[in-house]
């Protein structure tokens, strides 16, 4: 099946706008760019779909608290909707039943996925020092066992897991990248010098950078001055203004560049379960766990990719041609795949979106369809 997308422009490697052109979809890859005549000012901006490596809900639904095939599809078409056209549904800490019934759903979705890539473990396996909305009676340190079993019944569903290195055994930490699964420091304490020992054996990533983390002070640096400082560390953000300061998005985006990435860490309200997820303004918080007067804790936000670029552009003074990379291109780049999808270029898979003007979403097309 050939197919056109008419009047098109899309940032180049030279992170210019190209001419104008009709761009050319087969088999569901970009075929080709060619100039087009059309002369008027009525043009289509065409940017890679969004890749979300932390998302815990979509559609209604709290992926951990209802897992199954049906969310997951739920899900897969609230976020196809809103321009993300690759995603890793993520499971925070919880008890090992709930933990099986969300890799049972996906090796059962797999067969039939259209945006979902597989599974980030945000936990078990983190520091309770500093677990913010994390169940503390479900976080512990993992074993060998207990993880060659984990990947064994995962069959391969699991990509990315986010733990505390500083309490892991190294033997854990190098089967697991032994093993392909991207990891990713957060909810950690672990010291300047600590963070810095993890990254170099390997951890590539960091957990939304600046939350539940050791913090910058002056005569502790801190996990992010170690990711500051390493020359390969990268590191997620949550570029809401509610979990992070545009301020400090920005800085640190000046320092990281291509290193620094965007995921929403985006939940859905939810009554049951562990996770009680609770709207409050443009975030989501659950009740403390002391429960003292009412005081409760940011668990999540309400964020899609496409206002987490908005707002790097409109807030943070990082340009849309950066914005659209931090949200396509870095996070494809990090789980393997900015070969195939994350650009506007020949040969890459045609997930693409349609934008106006004013950066509102017009078209979403997935592997060369339009949705």
């Amino acid at each position: 099946m050939s197919v056109t997308i008419q009047n098109a422009r899309f940032y180049t490697e030279e992170d210019t706008l190209a001419q104008r052109h009709d761009l050319h979809i087969e088999a569901g890859r970009i075929s080709a760019l060619s100039v087009t005549e059309i002369q008027d000012n009525a043009h289509h901006l065409v940017v890679p779909g969004f890749v979300d490596l932390q998302i815990y809900g979509g559609g209604g639904r709290l992926f951990s608290a209802e897992p199954s095939v049906e969310t997951l599809r739920m899900m897969e078409d609230d976020l196809l909707s809103k321009g993300t056209t690759g995603f890793l549904a993520c499971m925070a800490t919880n008890t090992p039943e709930v933990f099986n019934s969300c890799i049972e759903a996906a090796k059962a979705h797999r067969g039939e996925a259209r945006n979902f890539l597989g599974l980030h473990l945000e936990g078990p396996f983190l520091n309770a020092k500093r677990r913010g909305a994390h169940v503390e009676a479900y976080i512990r340190k993992a074993t060998l066992d207990e993880i060659k079993a984990l990947l064994d019944f995962g069959d391969g569903v699991i990509k990315m897991m986010t733990i505390a290195p500083e309490l892991q055994d190294d033997v854990v930490i190098e089967y697991l990248l032994d093993h392909g699964v991207l990891l990713s420091l957060g909810h950690s304490d672990a010291t300047f010098e600590q963070a810095t020992a993890a990254y170099n054996k390997g951890i590539a990533t960091t957990t939304h950078l600046f939350n539940a983390m050791t913090p910058i002070h002056h005569r502790e640096p801190g996990i992010p001055t170690a990711v500051f400082n390493h020359d390969e560390a990268k590191a997620s953000i949550i570029a809401d203004g509610q979990h992070v300061d545009f301020e400090v998005v920005k800085f640190s985006q000046k320092i990281l560049k291509e290193r620094l990435f965007l995921i929403t860490d985006a939940v859905a309200a939810c009554d049951h379960g562990p996770y009680q997820h609770m709207q409050m303004g443009d975030k989501f918080v659950v009740p403390d766990v002391s429960n003292a007067g009412g005081a409760v804790t940011l668990s999540g936000s309400s964020l899609t990719m496409l206002q987490a670029v908005k707002n790097c552009v409109a807030h943070c003074g990082i340009s849309l041609s950066d914005a659209l990379k931090m949200a396509a291109l870095y996070p494809a780049k990090l789980i393997g795949l900015s070969d195939q999808i994350g650009k506007v270029a020949l040969g890459y898979t045609a997930d693409l979106l349609v934008l106006d003007n004013e950066l509102n979403l017009k078209e979403v097309w997935l592997k060369g369809q339009k949705v």
